[in-house]
């Protein structure tokens, strides 16, 4: 199994010159953390240690093992309840969370970067800490005061974890078909059913463990109009904080999985014997409106898994392209063998990886810068047009990454060649992993039919066409500068953005809305691929002006030619995507259900 050593070079590249950290500094929230290069390198440095040295040795050992059930609950594979002690006990479950709860208040844009770290060093820890972010949001946004009071300081050092309860076995995606019960008892709930497929729903390596359940009460009306959302805690909490006796909730079997398999995926049963005692977030029948903050959180968060695999697995195909000897360069029948490195479709393949892994860096990094703005900016006005950019492009950070994350973790496989098919190496893990970010927290196509069906519609393209300009505005900028790399650049963005312009258009005028549906991939993935071409050529422009006064010249021509690359051979995919779109959902619709 390959080491893993964080990007921290190309991050702080993304963080300082793309997404903007000294806009986002000047927030007055973070007037006090005084955020800044110097700040952000020595967090991303610490962080890169403790992926590197800590969290990365248990990624092959935690795969090999599992985790495992007993009479006692579920036991964490060997090595990852220290591991988790020590992620507590320097800060880190708490980085971009509010100081009134105990956090450390950073912005988004950092802690993003350190949540790209726990995932590539080691995806089946990172998910209990991603998961207990999402529950803290929800509490944050729709608790009672007395709720936050209560929960939020210590799930936000991460003394305690919090997990999300939706998915019942009648009822995947279609939370209409929740079947959970609440049933009202003085100043809580009972709680009564099953959930299946929840992350780290049951561990020993905290005290307590906060589950959020969607429930129906019993005079609730049907579909998602009638669920609720309840805090149901592991152990109950006396109103000092301390904690009282075992609540009727238990983890019944953990799944056998494909992948991620240090990471607990537990069927939860409710309200076996007594029922569960459960507390209403908010009101009631608002609860899917509430778990909507929370898995909007884990759907960004896992678009950064996609890259946080794509990243693993570009250093593992890299480190062995470089060492493994195989076959003389093309044209040359005598001499040395040489490393497959130096051969036109390894360099293809891994030129690939590369290109698509820092395109989608750049792309959620700004976002979260986006993210940042609409949440602190002191002018409504602002935080509602950053929100609007947020919500475009929270689908297509999952989407699109995801779908990438498991192209490139192939393409890890495929550089090893037949020892990329042997468990031994790793690459094997990154693409079972891998596999399973474009399903849970809604699939891909949930994400494309949110962002075709919502998000574009919404305001009747506005937004994206917004975004269409920004896009159009850095292709125009292009223009002014110079050299074939910057032409070859400006060209592709030019051909890329009028293929979103000319998608965009034929799905708002389309009017029926099965076609749409049946060509929204396409249409989330053009706009994926050219969002990446839009960052990608930005940082060409920032890269060629360092260049010119002789700054970092290895990494700067790097990240020229990366953006050639990309421009070149991956941004021609939007041409065809259009192309696609255009043909429309008939020939995809054209057969009977008994013709397949």
């Amino acid at each position: 199994m390959t080491a893993y050593f964080a990007p921290t070079r190309d991050m702080q590249f993304v963080i300082n010159e793309l997404a903007n950290l000294d806009a986002v500094a000047a927030l007055p929230a973070f007037a006090e953390q005084d955020v800044g290069p110097d700040l952000t390198e020595a967090v991303l440095e610490e962080a890169a240690k403790l992926a590197a040295e800590v969290l990365a040795p248990l990624n092959k050992s935690g795969d090999t093992q599992g985790a495992s059930i007993g009479p006692d609950g579920v036991i964490p594979a060997d090595g990852f309840t220290a591991a988790y002690q020590q992620f507590v006990e320097g800060g880190w479950n708490g980085l971009g969370c509010s100081t009134e709860y105990g956090g450390q208040g950073l912005p988004e844009l950092v802690n993003i970067a350190t949540q790209e770290m726990w995932n590539a060093a080691n995806m089946s820890f990172a998910l209990c800490p991603m998961l207990n972010g999402g529950a803290i949001e929800a509490i944050r946004h729709a608790g009672s005061p007395e709720q936050k009071a209560l929960f939020l300081p210590k799930m936000v050092s991460g003394e305690w974890t919090g997990t999300m309860n939706l998915t019942e076995s009648q009822a995947g995606s279609d939370l209409s078909a929740v079947r959970s019960r609440a049933v009202p008892e003085g100043d809580h709930y009972r709680i009564y059913g099953q959930k299946i497929f929840i992350t780290w729903g049951e561990h020993n390596m905290t005290e307590n463990t906060i589950h959020l359940v969607l429930a129906r009460t019993p005079d609730a009306p049907e579909g998602v109009k009638g669920i609720s959302l309840f805090i149901v805690p592991k152990f109950m909490v006396n109103a000092d904080g301390s904690l009282g006796a075992r609540n009727d909730v238990h983890a019944v079997s953990i799944e056998h999985k494909l992948g991620i398999h240090a990471s607990p995926t537990c069927v939860m049963a409710f309200g076996d014997q007594e029922g569960a005692i459960g507390y209403l977030v908010g009101e009631e029948n608002k609860g899917l409106a509430y778990m909507f903050v929370m898995m909007n959180e884990a759907r960004f968060k896992v678009g950064v898994q996609g890259l946080a695999i794509g990243e693993r697995a570009y250093q593992a195909a890299r480190e062995y392209a470089k060492d493994r000897v195989q076959g003389r360069p093309v044209g040359t029948k005598s001499g040395d063998r040489v490393a497959i490195i130096h051969h036109p479709d390894v360099r293809r393949m891994l030129m690939t990886m590369k290109a698509q892994n820092e395109a989608m860096r750049a792309l959620a990094y700004v976002v979260a810068a986006h993210l940042d703005q609409a949440r602190h900016h002191p002018d409504a006005a602002q935080r509602k047009i950053h929100q609007a950019r947020v919500d475009l492009l929270i689908p297509v950070v999952k989407g699109w990454s995801t779908e990438l994350g498991i192209e490139i973790a192939s393409l890890g496989v495929q550089v090893y060649g037949g020892m990329g098919f042997v468990e031994e190496t790793g690459a094997c893990q990154h693409l079972r992993d891998s596999r399973i970010t474009t399903i849970y927290e809604g699939t891909t196509g949930i994400q494309a039919a949110d962002l075709a069906g919502r998000k574009l519609s919404m305001d009747k393209g506005a937004t994206m066409r917004a975004l269409i300009a920004d896009i159009t505005a850095t292709a125009e900028d292009l223009g002014q500068a110079v050299g074939d790399d910057m032409t070859a650049i400006r060209d592709g963005l030019r051909d890329g953005v009028q293929a979103l312009a000319m998608a965009t258009d034929w799905m708002l005028s389309c009017s029926d809305p099965r076609a749409t549906m049946a060509v929204s991939v396409d249409y989330m993935m053009l706009t994926g691929y050219v969002c990446g071409g839009w960052q990608m050529a930005r940082a060409a422009r920032v890269a060629q002006t360092r260049l010119a006064s002789g700054q970092d010249p290895l990494f700067h021509e790097a990240k020229l030619l990366t953006a050639r690359f990309y421009a070149e051979h991956i941004l021609p995919k939007a041409g065809a995507l259009l192309r696609s779109i255009q043909n429309g959902g008939t020939s995809i619709m054209a057969l009977s259900e008994e013709q397949f």
